[in-house]
């Protein structure tokens, strides 16, 4: 672990400095997306209702409304606190948005509208703004306003199917918020993108992402198989990830993670284990014989794995140039010797919560560097200095504070 100072970096910090986002969006998925952004040096705005992000009650948690999962999804926003169903907390949010690049939120347009701020309504205020809904289901098909969540999401799009699939066992979602972060990264990337443009034209624009839209363009990306063709070559599916044994190899003694995949490979493959002949085998000598065989392929390797220990095997595969590593925990990631070495698990103090750990921002920026310049904030904690960013005076923040439109969690 290394240690990571929480203190605000210089200004100008991270490749996305300069960029303002107003982050209405709560639970996972847009987040998710902010708290990326953030990392890269945007400055975002997470406005809360009154009652907070849902995932502040999600434990554990040393402090109410401090779960561990907002920690990280929160790391590097400011949080401020209105309550939109009014008209001062309206008002207030469009004033903030005025000076943003990008308006981010969750609920459907419609629900936006209610609010008093609906595209119109906020462009208004700002043409040049980029105004992103992250929601269940595009707006112009019949699933539109359905509610979406990531089991229901996981469910729709076939991952738990073919989880079943491929395992002959009952479906099963992966045991990841998969299609929030999945989906997430698409709506960062769009985010930047339509800013770009907005910058480049002094244009802003509406922009939708779809939560189902997103991660049926991720599994049929693989899965489309023969249906790819018109008229289909063949049932949906990539045989490869479908297959039986493609799971961990059960080791003499545990478990070993393998990838034979080249030809260069399987060539060292048996001449590791004595059989130097099955390179000329039909079934293995081409990647399209494999590919034609992989069921065959997979249970083959298996028995032959089954026979040694795991550090015998790893040992022996690194020797021969074949891709292999051992099974991991959770418990074992965080241990992981390359992560310690390049400060990828950082120790942070946060100022409420004491010592956390915690994921550093992703990949490394010569020119830009990021960093965990803010802690995930408390409920409110920037509320005075982002309304006083947005031009209220003393006076009209104090009437905020006095009509519960926002809180800052001192009052």
């Amino acid at each position: 672990m290394t240690q990571a100072s929480t203190t605000p970096a210089a200004p100008g910090a991270g490749p996305l400095a300069g960029v303002r986002i107003l982050d209405l969006s709560s639970v996972v998925m847009g987040p998710y997306a902010t708290q990326v952004l953030a990392d890269l040096g945007a400055d975002v705005i997470k406005v809360e209702s009154p009652l907070g992000d849902n995932m502040r009650a999600v434990g554990p948690m040393r402090n109410p409304g401090m779960g561990h999962l907002y920690l990280h999804l929160n790391r590097n926003k400011r949080s401020v606190v209105l309550d939109l169903k009014t008209p001062e907390g309206r008002e207030a949010c469009l004033r903030l948005a005025e000076s943003c690049d990008a308006l981010l939120y969750n609920i459907r347009p419609q629900a936006m509208a209610r609010l008093g701020l609906s595209y119109d309504a906020v462009a208004a205020r700002n043409p040049r703004i980029v105004y992103l809904g992250a929601y269940g289901f595009g707006e112009a098909g019949p699933y539109a306003g359905r509610p979406a969540y990531d089991d229901l999401i996981q469910g729709q799009t076939g991952i738990a199917a073919l989880s079943a699939q491929q395992s002959g066992d009952v479906p099963r979602y992966a045991p990841l918020t998969l299609a929030d972060r999945a989906v997430g990264l698409h709506v960062g990337i769009a985010l930047v993108s339509a800013v770009l443009h907005a910058r480049a034209s002094g244009h802003g624009q509406q922009v939708e992402i779809p939560m189902f839209e997103g991660m049926a363009h991720l599994v049929l990306g693989d899965h489309l198989g023969g249906a790819t063709f018109e008229p289909p070559l063949g049932p949906t599916g990539y045989a490869r990830l479908l297959a039986p044994h493609r799971r961990p190899y059960a080791t003499a003694d545990g478990y070993l993670c393998l990838l034979i995949y080249n030809d260069k490979h399987w060539r060292n493959f048996f001449d590791l284990i004595g059989q130097p002949e099955l390179a000329d085998d039909p079934r293995f000598c081409t990647h399209g014989a494999r590919a034609a065989h992989i069921s065959e392929v997979y249970a083959f390797v298996a028995d032959v794995i089954r026979t040694r220990a795991t550090k015998a095997w790893l040992a022996d595969l690194a020797r021969a140039d074949i891709p292999a590593s051992q099974l991991y925990t959770v418990d074992d990631l965080l241990q992981d010797e390359h992560l310690t070495a390049t400060g990828f698990v950082q120790d942070v103090d946060h100022p409420t919560e004491g010592r956390l750990r915690t994921p550093a921002p992703l990949g490394r920026y010569q020119g830009t560097p990021t960093s965990l310049r803010r802690p995930a904030p408390t409920l409110g904690q920037h509320s005075r200095e982002v309304l006083a960013e947005a031009g209220y005076d003393d006076a009209g923040i104090a009437a905020l504070f006095a009509h519960r439109i926002t809180q800052d969690g001192t009052n």
